[in-house]
């Protein structure tokens, strides 16, 4: 059984990295700031849960165990919401994200 709870654990983990990395990628890569944030808002928190999920399997102790669920809801709350603050205060700010189809164009 605890073979088993291993391979999860570390699937999850090596998931989660992954997808930290392909964030990474995407805020490199991705052309405008509005993009960035949402590929960064999904991927950062997907990773997170992913890698909590893996060290919460891996606890022994059950006090870690409600801890890293706490940091879990923190993070899951936490990530879309300043994502959503990061993006309405750009648009306040006076950023546009870019028009690139021909219907949107049309609406200028």
């Amino acid at each position: 059984m605890s073979s088993v709870l291993d391979i999860l654990s570390w699937a999850a983990i090596l998931s989660g990295s992954a997808f930290l990395v392909v964030a990474g990628v995407g805020l490199l890569r991705l052309p405008d700031f509005f993009s960035r944030v949402h590929a960064l808002g999904i991927q950062d928190t997907l990773s997170a849960g992913l890698i909590l999920l893996g060290l919460l399997l891996q606890s022994d102790d059950w006090l870690v165990g409600v801890k890293l669920v706490l940091v879990l809801v923190f993070v899951l709350i936490t990530g879309p919401t300043a994502a959503h603050a990061l993006a309405r205060a750009a648009l306040h700010a006076g950023l546009r994200p870019p028009l690139d189809s021909e219907e949107d164009t049309s609406k200028r």
